[in-house]
């Protein structure tokens, strides 16, 4: 493999000035900070990791630590990015970055987030990068989110599959899945090297009704916020979205009352779901009658959602 370093730039000055400086005579006690991460380019139903970056980097004070030089891991001619043209001119770019930022807190304590586009190539030396830059900035704690299209229906709670890297990370979380196979994801094995290295690392998977995937779905990105906040003690200022997840849920619902057929596929969702949260130790979310998916229907499932994200 490539030297890993050489994929990235540290703003030393920047790592110097927001970064307490750790070593021998660091109290132990004193924990590093936590790295969040949500990239863009795989699956994300809802835009529930897309929406809460937005938030994170529009509400609390950032400062760029690390930029990774993304022309050498994106494949334009997959992932065309977005140029405007104006009348006679080429306007603006819509350029593609993966940076990992110093995010402060509500309360004034220091975290990570990595964020932007996810690599095409070279995912073993990116995520070696991240594991070395995690070892370097001892990370306590890693943490993603994204979501997935599920069949749940908007008008109950949103549930999520927690994951971690080791027993213990996400014991009070059920599990909703068997063992199956899905199409990968950088945000994945970076979790399962990390894990493989001995480090800390967990992850939230809201599940978003399906029929609103293609949508920005702001509660489900409150969801995930909220469950990042309970694993780390970070206040995300989450409570700023509200306004903006309870406008999405009117949207929803008149969206939904104007069609009888979108009106029964939600009540019939509603009774899968309600007939689960009868049933006591079940598995998975979805009622007797329904066979748990198998690996394969899973994993055609994510592919044809990715190929509905590709058309778009």
């Amino acid at each position: 493999m490539l030297d890993p370093q050489s994929i990235y730039e540290v703003d030393e000055a920047a790592v110097a000035r927001v970064l307490p400086r750790r070593g021998p005579d660091a109290p132990s006690s004193a924990a590093g900070p936590v790295l969040l991460h949500a990239l863009d380019g795989f699956v994300d139903a809802g835009s529930a990791g897309e929406i809460a970056v937005e938030h994170v980097t529009g509400e609390l004070t950032t400062t760029r630590l690390v930029t990774f030089d993304v022309d050498r891991l994106l494949d334009y001619r997959s992932k065309r990015v977005a140029m405007t043209f104006d009348a006679d001119r080429w306007s603006a770019y819509d350029e593609p970055y993966l940076a990992i930022d110093h995010v402060a807190d509500r309360e004034g304590t220091g975290f990570l987030l990595l964020h932007g586009s996810e690599p095409d190539l070279q995912w073993e030396r990116v995520v070696a990068a991240v594991k070395g830059l995690v070892e370097r900035f001892d990370v306590s704690l890693t943490v993603g989110f994204h979501g997935i299209p599920m069949g749940v229906p908007h008008t109950r709670p949103l549930s999520l599959t927690a994951h971690g890297t080791r027993p213990g990370l996400v014991d009070d979380y059920t599990s909703f899945f068997g063992t199956v196979r899905v199409p990968g994801s950088l945000a994945a094995l970076l979790e399962y090297r990390l894990g493989e290295a001995g480090h800390d690392a967990i992850g939230f998977t809201v599940h978003v009704p399906h029929y609103l995937a293609q949508s920005r779905y702001t509660p489900a990105a409150v969801v995930a916020l909220r469950h990042v906040e309970r694993a780390t003690g970070l206040d995300l200022a989450t409570g700023q979205l509200a306004e903006a997840a309870a406008d999405a849920t009117i949207e929803v619902e008149k969206q939904v009352g104007e069609s009888t057929e979108v009106k029964a596929v939600v009540r019939a969702l509603e009774e899968q779901y309600d007939a689960f949260t009868r049933s006591v130790g079940r598995p998975s979310l979805l009622a007797e009658q329904a066979p748990l998916p198998t690996a394969d229907e899973l994993g055609a499932e994510f592919e044809r959602f990715l190929a509905q994200q590709d058309d778009d």
